[in-house]
């Protein structure tokens, strides 16, 4: 809680697969289409048709939870957060804080961003109300070698929302991967600035996707919090949240992109 406080005080200067047949994608197809203009709202008890609830488990890992029931894990490495085990879980290739060789044997969709046997992963799938596909792009290791199509960017099309998580990006997104990437809504960006790649690189990386939410992860400290709003300054609004949990749905986005601060369990 203290390090919510100190950051609350340093934002406040910058506020003004098996699977169901798959669906075309909205998100695709929405993509050359002006947002509309919407509003904020959220935190009834229970979702309502067209709401979407997103937790923030911590580190990289979201709760997704759609109108229907289904639930989704993002960046899992064996903990999901309160509640029942998830429909399905997404994993990353760039270390073990964001996958794991185990996961729990009650969850029905494992989908990992890489692929095992060589080559791209590749996902398009649909579970109850919620479809999932990914897009492929490279990471770095340890060692400085590139991994092509080590991680990837995985896409949730719930409620009428398109949800994005950008995993470990490790680089700048070329015309081609937007072009895959469509529309967002809501983006989970890492801004550790170091791990993944520099906060300047990033920032660049949502001023051309333009979502209207922004969820940070991946950020280790305060500081690296501080320094990603800083560099945020003019370009997207700030708030910081006091619960790890926000609903949102199509008419209660923001009408600007806005970062929003959410403490992880």
């Amino acid at each position: 809680m203290r390090a919510v406080a100190a950051f609350l005080l340093f934002v406040a200067c910058f506020l003004p697969s098996t699977a169901n047949a798959v669906e075309p994608s909205r998100c695709l197809a929405m993509a050359g289409a002006p947002p509309p203009f919407l509003k904020v709202a959220y935190r009834p008890v229970s979702l309502k048709p067209g709401e979407v609830r997103i937790t923030f488990v911590g580190h990289s890992t979201f709760r997704i939870e759609s109108p229907g029931g289904v639930i989704v894990a993002t960046d899992y490495a064996g903990f999901a957060g309160q509640g029942r085990v998830p429909d399905v879980v997404t994993m990353n290739h760039a270390h073990e804080t964001h996958y794991t060789d185990f996961p729990d044997p009650k969850i029905k969709h494992v989908l990992r961003g890489w692929n095992p046997k060589g080559g791209a992963a590749s996902h398009n799938m649909t579970v109850g109300d919620v479809k999932i596909r990914n897009v492929p792009t490279d990471i770095r290791h340890w060692s400085g070698q590139r991994e092509t199509d080590g991680n990837s960017i995985f896409i949730f099309e719930v409620a009428g929302l398109c949800i994005g998580h950008l995993g470990h990006l490790h680089h700048e997104l070329s015309p081609q991967h937007i072009g895959w990437i469509g529309r967002l809504d809501i983006v989970m960006v890492p801004v550790d600035g170091t791990y993944t790649m520099a906060q300047k690189n990033m920032i660049e990386v949502l001023k051309t996707l333009r979502a209207r939410i922004v969820l940070p992860m991946h950020y280790f400290s305060v500081g690296r919090l501080n320094d990603f709003a800083a560099g945020l300054k003019g370009v997207f609004l700030v708030r910081v949240e006091a619960s790890p949990e926000i609903i949102v749905s199509e008419v209660t986005l923001p009408s600007e992109p806005t970062v929003y601060i959410l403490p992880g369990r």
